[in-house]
């Protein structure tokens, strides 16, 4: 859903009807996961994608009667190897669709209060998880925070269903799940993944544009102020502080859903970072230098009383080796090291 959430918002300003359209479950080679998003308007807009091209004109016809009276339709498609050829892909599959009025015109005021509530916490990166009732006649959402509080009127709200919500956000995975017997869609939304750049030298101006148009919230610090001129940065990080590592990380909230990049060379900037980055639950810890320079690094951590297992989280030289020379090179490599560690769920060392 966060691929149409800003095209979803605008027509909704415009007061444009339109309904959404999410892939519930796949089998074999689908081409989109499930919670891919389709939105189409009465007057035959269309964003996002539910199947690379596949079945989008069926959705898109099946849509104005959704949009018209109201009520949710789940729809199956075979993609046969002879489409899925025809659109770029090597084999078919399986999908189910879900497609239903967008919740901002449902006639439930419960159901309104789920997607005001969702759009705030997209907007604010809070982490939500979003359940749905898959059987058209008892088709309703509930939105779960992970406080425990919740949005909505879902009668079917039991333990068995707490249990699964968490379950798929502990993977960061959107899943079809059976709930007492009962087909339910857990969508899962965490924050914005961040990277946490430390030093605003010549090679944080790309790393930052590369890593705000992959989505990331990018903090950066330095305690330079003349590095942290906002002219420097032609796409702006969304936090930007002039100050020393170790006054601002401990307001960060730093989790699993952090990648931490060591830029500056000054250990009296980068070693107090990496001593709170090494205690921390962030998932990727990357320092710029040469192996020279991280070879001092790994001895002055250890006479810091770190263990050789815990220094090994950090990624010295920070990226890939694709032997990068330019700052916009080195800076690719970086972001192209932490996607990985994203998409694979482990730590690099």
């Amino acid at each position: 859903m966060k691929d149409t959430f800003q095209t979803a918002r605008n027509w909704l300003k415009e007061d444009r009807p339109f309904a959404i359209a999410t892939v519930t479950q796949t089998w074999g080679s689908a081409p989109r996961g499930v919670g891919s998003t389709l939105i189409i308007s009465a007057d035959l807009q269309v964003a996002g994608s539910v199947s690379g091209g596949c079945v989008e004109n069926a959705v898109i016809e099946e849509a104005q009667a959704v949009i018209e009276r109201g009520k949710a339709k789940l729809l199956d498609f075979g993609v046969t190897n002879e489409t899925a050829w025809s659109v770029g892909l090597t084999c078919g599959g399986k999908e189910q669709v879900l497609l239903e009025r967008h919740p901002a015109f449902s006639e439930k005021e419960s159901t309104r209060q789920v997607w005001n509530a969702l759009n705030n916490a997209l907007e604010e990166s809070k982490p939500v998880i979003l359940l749905t009732h898959l059987d058209p006649d008892k088709h309703s959402h509930l939105l779960d925070f992970l406080d425990g509080s919740l949005v909505g009127d879902w009668a079917y709200l039991n333990d068995e269903a707490r249990k699964a919500a968490l379950a798929c956000f502990a993977e960061r995975k959107s899943q079809h799940v059976e709930l007492s017997g009962e087909p339910v869609l857990v969508q899962v939304f965490p924050r914005n993944d961040r990277i946490i750049i430390i030093g605003a030298a010549h090679i944080s101006v790309p790393l930052v544009t590369f890593a705000k148009q992959l989505d990331f919230e990018v903090i950066v610090i330095d305690p330079r102020k003349i590095f942290t001129a906002e002219k420097r940065f032609p796409v702006a990080p969304n936090q930007m502080l002039d100050v020393w590592p170790g006054e601002a990380l401990p307001d960060l909230n730093i989790d699993s859903d952090c990648y931490a990049v060591l830029l500056t060379h000054d250990p009296k900037i980068d070693d107090p970072a990496l001593h709170y980055f090494l205690k921390s639950k962030v998932s990727y810890i990357g320092a710029l230098g040469s192996r020279k320079t991280h070879a001092k690094r790994v001895e002055r951590l250890k006479e810091a009383g770190f263990e050789a297992s815990e220094v090994a989280r950090i990624k010295g030289p920070a990226g890939l080796d694709i032997a990068a020379k330019t700052p916009e090179e080195i800076a690719l490599s970086i972001v192209a090291d932490i996607v990985e560690i994203k998409r694979r769920g482990r730590f690099r060392s």
